[in-house]
Order: structure tokens, then sequence, then C-alpha cells
């Protein structure tokens, strides 16, 4: 795993092998911040990252200047090591939280400019982290959220759908808060 820009560019990660986690590629991860370079200034925002695993994302948030980066995970092992990697990083803007990431969005009443959701393939009920995300308000108005999924996912018929991109077998999709 490498970090693509910010103050650590280039920094190569090494993640454990134990960890039961499909990071997102290096092409994925460079071509959803070329994205997200075109609409957001990193060091003023807020950044929540579900189902975080490696904190691959999340390290490249902190790593571009975000104001604060949330990572959720319900693995101890994915938890512990972010916290280890954050604080060899000097990552004073990531926090971590272990827990459920549908629990997270349903009780949360913090609102974040950026949401980023990948969880595993196989996992059931995505679209109730979308569902909880606008029913609840937790994006900030012009706020992203920004989900990694299999092909069998379609939300193009959602009010907040924005666009689809495809990377191969990667798929994202940016739903935004319009208000």
């Amino acid at each position: 795993m490498r970090i693509i820009q910010g103050k650590n560019k280039g920094k190569h990660i090494q993640t454990p092998v134990s960890l039961p986690v499909r990071p997102t590629t290096d092409l994925g991860k460079e071509s959803l911040f070329n994205i997200l370079n075109n609409y957001f200034h990193f060091e003023r925002i807020t950044v929540l990252d579900l189902f975080s695993g490696t904190g691959n994302i999340s390290f490249e948030f902190a790593s571009r200047g975000a104001i604060s980066v949330t990572a959720v995970d319900n693995y101890q092992g994915c938890s512990d090591f972010i916290k280890k990697t954050a604080e060899k990083l000097q990552y004073n803007n990531l926090s971590v939280i272990r827990g459920d990431a549908f629990a997270f969005v349903e009780r949360t009443r913090q609102k974040f400019d950026i949401i980023f959701a990948d969880p595993p393939y196989d996992l059931l009920g995505l679209e109730k982290i979308v569902e909880h995300v606008f029913t609840n308000q937790l994006l900030n108005p012009s706020g992203w959220l920004v989900l990694e999924h299999p092909r069998e996912y379609d939300f193009y018929q959602h009010p907040n759908f924005f666009e689809h991109r495809k990377y191969g077998k990667l798929n994202f999709t940016f739903l935004v808060n319009f208000e």
C-alpha cells in the first residue's frame, strides 16, 4: 500500500497478511482522488471512512491534510493496525473507532464532507448505509457519499446520484447532498 500525495507522498506501508481485507488498488485510489481533487480542498474537509480495513483511504485523506478523518472498522486487527500506523505517521487528524459501520451511521449525528464506504463485496445491505447517511443527514451541504462496490449494485435511480465510475472490477458510485 502506497500513499499517493500529501505529507507522506510515496510512503509504502506494509500491511499484515492476516487482515481479512480487500484494499482499494493503487489505480482505483489514484482515480478516486483525482476526481475528489476537482471538487474538494482536502485541508478544509472532514471525512468518515466506513469499513476502513487497512486504513488505505483514511491514510490518504490524513496525508493530504483533512481536518479530521474518522475510520470505522469492526475487526480488532484492522482497528489496531490503523491506530498504530496513524501514530507512526503522526496523523493527529485521524481517529479510529472499532465498531459496526451500520450501527455507527445509525447513531452518529456528526456531519462530514466526504463519507467513503468500502464494505466487503459479499456483505449484504449496502443500500442501508446510503439510507442512513441521507435520512440522518450526515453529509454537510454539497457533501459526498462515495461507495466502492461490486457491479451488482446500482444506485442510478437514487435522488442523490451524481456519477458512477468503473475501473475493471472496481466500481465507485458518488452520491451528493444537493442542499
